[in-house]
């Protein structure tokens, strides 16, 4: 008897729970969401939606108006119900701008002259990780994300999928918000092998992954284009930054123009579906590291390139033949000059002979004529 009695308890308990389950409803934090509640439409139509931890008023309909008397302050200018629906028994409840406090059960009662009704909701509030931050100083590569609710895990991976056991340390951290920021590190081998190393931050059902490549070395000149690592999806941002730091370009979206920054707008010469940097007019002062930086609504790819700047050989063979070119010029002038004196000097000397001879042979026909006269 007392067995019987015990398997009707457990029954009981069952139906009530199944009965007060509620459904579950997701909503992403800092925006509006809509809890669903139905019921059979009549006339004298009350609704009251509750939040049953603390049974805290939340919104109150009746007399065909809205009842916010006794509304807790909390929920204040954030809930509103679709009145153009309550006439066809749609009682549901919209709330804006949600925080991780709107979390929880909440029970929407109605009532109308043909009975009353509870309704039981699950409110999950989630916000998702938006963007992980990934880069490597020396031989320690970090990864952090910040304002994630609930709390999140973090992982890393490499490609090529390698043996090497991972020395990693990893904090959360809890926000007056409520919210969590979360970053770890790692230490790697300067070993020179081609691997990259993914980090992977997950909070519920939500996840992203940022990739960091292996960072390259090259040689140009005054011309160049920086490859960027990529992905099959649909570009999201496209960040190239200067020194980890300085921004070149920037494009938040596939079919959107990239702009580029006010100090590289001699420098850019375009940028690649690809998202691959085509450089100009480079100067031994944009000598550094580039960093690419790809990211769509799954993950985020960062490359690094380390650009050395070379002066261009065929500029110092100009300027060497142009030297060359002027001692030749000058040096004849020099012997064209020194023959124009010789030359000169030697007529010189036959015009003064000439002259001598000439004065010579006058003295002598006038010294004939004066014999004849005497």
């Amino acid at each position: 008897m007392a067995l019987w009695k015990c398997v009707r308890c457990l029954v009981f308990l069952l139906f009530l729970w199944t009965f007060q389950r509620g459904d579950a409803e997701v909503c992403i934090l800092k925006q509006s969401c809509i809890l669903k509640c139905n019921f059979n439409p009549g006339d004298d139509v009350v609704i009251h939606w509750i939040m049953v931890a603390g049974n805290i008023p939340v919104h109150s309909y009746y007399h065909n108006q809205d009842q916010l008397t006794r509304q807790d302050q909390r929920f204040m200018s954030r809930t509103s119900l679709l009145k153009d629906q309550i006439s066809k028994g749609n009682a549901s409840l919209k709330l804006t701008t949600v925080e991780v406090q709107d979390g929880g059960r909440y029970k929407c009662y109605t009532s109308t002259i043909t009975g009353n009704k509870e309704t039981f909701i699950d409110l999950n509030v989630e916000a998702p990780v938006a963007e992980v931050d990934i880069q490597k100083v020396e031989n320690r590569i970090t990864c952090s994300s910040e304002g994630i609710y609930p709390k999140p895990e973090l992982t890393w991976s490499t490609s090529p999928p390698s043996s090497v056991t991972f020395k990693n340390t990893t904090t959360v951290q809890e926000t007056e918000q409520q919210l969590y920021n979360i970053s770890g590190s790692l230490m790697v081998s300067d070993s020179g092998t081609d691997v990259a190393y993914s980090c992977t931050v997950s909070s519920g059902e939500h996840r992203r992954t940022a990739t960091l490549f292996k960072q390259l070395n090259k040689t140009s000149t005054t011309e160049t284009t920086i490859d960027c690592p990529s992905s099959k999806a649909p570009l999201t941002v496209l960040i190239w930054r200067f020194n980890h730091s300085q921004i070149i370009v920037t494009q938040t979206g596939a079919n959107v123009p990239y702009k580029v920054s006010e100090e590289w707008r001699q420098q850019v010469k375009a940028v690649s579906e690809s998202g691959n940097l085509a450089l100009t007019g480079l100067t031994p002062d944009q000598q550094g590291a580039y960093t690419c930086e790809f990211s769509n609504e799954e993950e985020t790819n960062v490359g690094s390139t380390f650009l050395r700047i070379e002066e261009s050989k065929g500029s110092d063979i100009n300027v060497g033949i142009v030297i060359v070119a002027i001692g030749i010029i000058a040096a004849a002038a020099g012997v064209a000059g020194f023959f124009y004196w010789k030359k000169r000097k030697h007529n010189s000397k036959q015009t003064g002979g000439n002259i001598s001879d000439n004065k010579t042979g006058s003295k002598a026909r006038d010294d004939e004529g004066s014999e004849m006269l005497m």
